[in-house]
């Protein structure tokens, strides 16, 4: 029995996804919930799952499409997952050498996302590797077999980018005899190996280090094109200004150092800094309320509760999932809960849920390595806290100039709601509490 696979319900106020890589390819033997393909929108990337067991029969759409709610992606040929020795099947079994195939006879050379091979198998008949449908376009214009190209995707998938990468080799060599070339590969592939996934996507993008002068067009993903309109509505409509602090991190470091072993021992969770600092910003919010409310159509809305959005960094983008009624939670739930948000922000399995509202939104470029910047606010948010990296600095203290680890905070404020004096207090009162933590006990 043949069974359809839809685009699940989006999540309020998104009205459309956009297909992201197959999992699996047409032919291929599926169980049922096992993840088929992801969908990206433009706040949170969904898996879509096997709603029956059996065999993938039908790919109805190619990665790269925009879909809604209710479209159908694939079709299951329903029966036990192991069962797909069909007729589309059986020339897997044939010699590497096989001539050209039709269309769906050749899974293992066929794109994972599209049922039609655009005479692939003719070109790669002896190879298992895969190629998107913008990869073997590109192949066949440019008469690139697959054997020629060094797949990064998943398992080894041909991506677009791997084949503009053979392109401008292929170029390179018919210009310069194949000079630099192995050199070349060899400092890309060690590049890409080192740097982090979003690095890696635009090296990807950019293709090869080539003597000729190249460009490359590729389109915006939906978070991406959703955090440039968050910010750009931020930048135009909000009256943004920054006030600046250091703080003294001696007091939290030795505590920190005095009691992370046992800490981590009682609590199964690292003692990490960010718990400080929400801990600080949760008192100093409750001592200048302004800070932590909004403005709704001329209203002023007053929030009686502490939601802290924490900054991650994800291979798509920065997200800013939620700590809930942060003043309730104790400092290993805080820290077990950002080290979760961290994780499943690289695995792309935020949810919708935690990433909305929020009343405060700390975010720490300090990590990367910031001497200071300027954090732009996260609306309907009136304020935003940024810390920094922690550097020993020359300090006077006492009369006596001595070397302390010295941290930048910065808070941007919408000077709509909050007024300058309320901003600087507020900062202060952090830079209090994390200097002297005792106080952050006593509610003093």
């Amino acid at each position: 029995m043949a069974t359809e696979v839809k685009v699940p319900e989006l999540p309020e106020s998104v009205s459309e996804a956009t297909v992201g890589e197959w999992q699996k390819k047409q032919g291929d033997a599926v169980e049922r919930d096992e993840n088929l393909l992801d969908l990206e929108t433009d706040k949170v990337v969904l898996e879509v799952p096997a709603v029956a067991a059996g065999r993938l029969a039908e790919i109805k759409v190619e990665a790269g499409d925009t879909v809604q709610a209710g479209d159908v992606l694939a079709v299951i040929e329903e029966g036990e997952a192991g069962d797909s020795g069909s007729d589309d099947d059986s020339d897997d079994e044939e010699p590497a050498g096989k001539s050209e195939s039709a269309a769906g006879d050749t899974p293992s050379d066929d794109d994972s996302d599209n049922d039609e091979s655009d005479d692939d198998g003719g070109e790669s008949g002896g190879d298992d590797t895969v190629a998107s449908p913008a990869a073997g376009k590109l192949m066949d214009e440019h008469d690139i077999a697959a054997r020629d190209v060094q797949g990064t995707g998943k398992d080894g998938r041909i991506t677009k980018a791997d084949v503009q990468q053979a392109i401008d080799r292929k170029s390179s060599d018919n210009k310069s005899s194949g000079r630099g070339q192995t050199q070349a590969s060899s400092s890309r592939d060690t590049a890409a190996a080192e740097a982090p996934a979003t690095e890696q996507a635009d090296r990807q993008a950019l293709g090869e280090v080539s003597p000729e002068r190249v460009e490359q067009r590729v389109p915006m993903t939906r978070i991406r094109q959703r955090i440039a309109e968050r910010l750009l509505d931020a930048s135009q409509n909000t009256a943004m200004l920054t006030t600046f602090n250091e703080v003294d991190m001696k007091a939290v470091m030795d505590l920190r150092a005095q009691y992370k072993e046992k800490f981590e021992k009682d609590h199964d969770v690292r003692l990490g800094f960010m718990s400080f600092f929400v801990k600080a910003a949760v008192e100093a919010l409750k001592r200048y309320p302004i800070v932590n409310a909004s403005i709704d159509q001329g209203d002023i809305v007053y929030h009686g509760f502490y939601d802290i959005g924490v900054a991650v960094s994800s291979p798509r983008g920065l997200l800013v999932p939620v700590l809930r009624d942060a003043d309730q939670q104790s400092y290993a739930q805080v820290e077990s809960k950002i080290r979760d948000f961290g994780k499943r922000a690289q695995e792309g399995k935020v949810t919708m849920d935690e990433m909305t509202g929020g009343t405060f939104t700390i975010t720490n470029g300090g990590v990367f390595g910031s001497l200071l910047s300027t954090p732009i606010i996260n609306p309907p948010q009136a304020a935003i806290l940024g810390m920094h990296a922690t550097n020993d600095k020359p300090v006077v203290r006492d009369g006596e100039i001595v070397i302390r680890p010295m941290m930048m905070l910065a808070v941007s404020y919408d000077h709509r709601l909050i007024d300058g004096r309320d901003a600087v207090l507020f900062l202060r009162t952090i830079k209090e509490l994390l200097e002297d933590p005792a106080r952050l006990l006593l509610q003093v």
